[in-house]
């Protein structure tokens, strides 16, 4: 193709490997300069310059600029152009495609012309030309290998070193690179999210995926929507608890230089949860309009009530009602308003008077107390525990330098790497030092600011709350009778205490006449009760 010596207009492809070389470097800059220069020495008019600032891995399709360039040439089939390359390696660091590109401009009838090398169609050019493209692919494997092992090493070392984890971002550490580091206000949404499922604030997948939706800094796709994909990515990644894992490079369990959002235990509590039962998503825009729905059971069959909105004549009317075939209850509405009436004043029930909480008070503190110093000394249980755990791995250790048996050997080590992450979580456990005390007394006033306030968290809070405040009030669900109404609730071990202790002579607020207590309390416990 080199005799076509009257073609007179050039398009020029550049090509670097990175976004990163074409903003900081001049690699694109300077090609096109060089590929400039060189057309008007051969007296070629430049029509248009078509960038790359991607590898395409050896595939020239996968190079935008190149796939607009054949398209810029199938658009233009009437005119002859030479194509002008800086450098061999830009056409194409594959053999394969190295061979199929040259056809490409072949059947477009285009010439192609190198600033250092010169095309020859001859055998012995064709098959230097080859030597060159397998070269430049040799290179190309090379690089590839020499990053994936340093990238490797450095994550062996404790370094993530792939894509950031949402939630974090990489800051330059002196003597360390760059290191995983908080980004708020992902990080602390994250760390929401995941402590969330852990504890049982959210159920499901679902649930947290519709937390991460509700905030407005965390990133969306392109619909505005947060995916379950993206909720589980993030439920299942040990990075957030501080441990860097990659299978393909058979990385496991390394631990982080970073600080990770949760811990260990937090993790393992949440893959277990996740491999239990399933729960099926919730319809979120019911569950917004029915907070009971779910909470309240049907006294006849002891079946959750769902609820729906009915069609009238001239408006919906919104309704509970109990699904189960067979019951006698089953399609006989409740009306929500007569229902939810009934339930609020079984939460205002459960708001003590003051001269009951202050004394409930002085007995949680020293029964917090106690739980306190029983969780210190169980760390000597744990430390019992840990060395129980190395002397396995000792044994199976001592019995895989004995085992002649592929099978047994796999299955040995299998077990190991169970027991080493059991070991990763006592050793973490006894890592954290006790609580201080002023972390025990925020948690502390927190339990005693819901003990005195439960009605006042349903009322206003939001759906996530409502649910928390049902979590925490109550130890089963309310069974509904329709000729009774609510049937009497279980409530959990605080507030029976406080009924117990209201049966000894000191009452439960009255719902009507019932005011918040503004001054022992605050300035005992040092919050505010609003």
């Amino acid at each position: 193709m080199s005799d076509i010596k009257h073609q007179k207009k050039a398009l020029i492809y550049c090509r670097v490997s990175s976004v990163k070389q074409a903003t900081s470097g001049h690699g694109l800059a300077s090609q096109e300069s060089r590929c400039r220069e060189y057309a008007n020495a051969k007296g070629y008019d430049v029509e248009a310059v078509f960038p790359d600032d991607v590898s395409g891995a050896g595939n020239f399709m996968n190079r935008p600029g190149m796939v607009a360039l054949l398209s810029y040439l199938d658009a233009q089939a009437d005119n002859n152009y030479v194509v002008i390359f800086d450098d061999l390696k830009r056409f194409a660091r594959d053999i394969e495609f190295h061979i199929k590109l040259r056809r490409a401009f072949q059947t477009r009838c285009v010439a192609i012309e190198c600033l250092n090398y010169k095309f020859d169609d001859s055998p012995e050019g064709r098959f230097i030309e080859n030597v060159l493209a397998a070269q430049g692919a040799l290179e190309r494997e090379q690089n590839g290998r020499q990053t994936v092992q340093r990238m490797r090493a450095r994550m062996m070392n404790g370094y993530y070193a792939l894509q950031r984890p949402l939630g974090y971002e990489y800051v330059a550490e002196k003597g360390n690179g760059k290191v995983l580091k908080r980004k708020e206000p992902f990080a602390s949404i994250i760390q929401e999210a995941l402590e969330g499922f852990a504890s049982g604030r959210f159920d499901s997948q679902a649930e947290v995926a519709r937390f991460l939706q509700s905030q407005p800094a965390f990133p969306k796709d392109k619909y505005g929507r947060v995916t379950q994909q993206r909720a589980m990515s993030i439920l299942t990644h040990p990075v957030y608890a501080g441990y860097i894992v990659h299978e393909p490079w058979e990385i496991n369990w390394v631990k982080g230089h970073h600080d990770g959002l949760i811990s260990l235990e937090t993790f393992e509590a949440i893959q277990k949860k996740r491999a239990g039962a399933r729960l099926a998503p919730a319809r979120m825009d019911i569950n917004l309009d029915f907070p009971l729905r779910g909470f309240v059971e049907c006294n006849d069959c002891h079946k959750p009530l769902t609820a729906c909105w009915s069609k009238g004549q001239y408006k919906k009317y919104p309704y509970y009602f109990c699904f189960t075939k067979g019951c006698e209850s089953e399609r006989k509405s409740i009306p929500r308003d007569k229902l939810e009436a009934e339930f609020d004043e079984v939460m205002r029930s459960l708001q003590p008077t003051t001269k009951l909480f202050a004394l409930a008070a002085d007995m949680f503190k020293v029964a917090w107390q106690a739980r306190t110093d029983q969780a210190e000394k169980l760390l000597d249980g744990t430390r019992a525990e840990l060395k129980k755990v190395e002397r396995k791995i000792e044994d199976l250790l001592d019995r895989i330098v004995d085992a002649g048996s592929p099978t047994v050997v796999s299955a040995y080590e299998e077990r190991i790497e169970k027991l080493e992450r059991e070991r990763r979580v006592l050793n973490e456990k006894l890592a954290k030092t006790p609580a201080q005390e002023d972390t025990r007394n925020k948690v502390f006033e927190r339990a005693m600011h819901f003990l005195a306030n439960p009605w006042n968290l349903w009322e206003k809070g939001d759906h996530m709350m409502k649910k928390v405040v049902l979590r925490l009030a109550f130890s089963e669900r309310i069974a509904y009778c329709r000729k009774r109404g609510l049937r009497t609730p279980k409530t959990t071990l605080p507030f029976k205490v406080l009924a117990q202790f209201g049966e000894q002579g000191m009452e439960m607020a009255r719902p009507e006449r019932f005011e918040l207590p503004t001054t022992w309390f605050e300035a005992r416990y040092s919050i505010q009760l609003s």
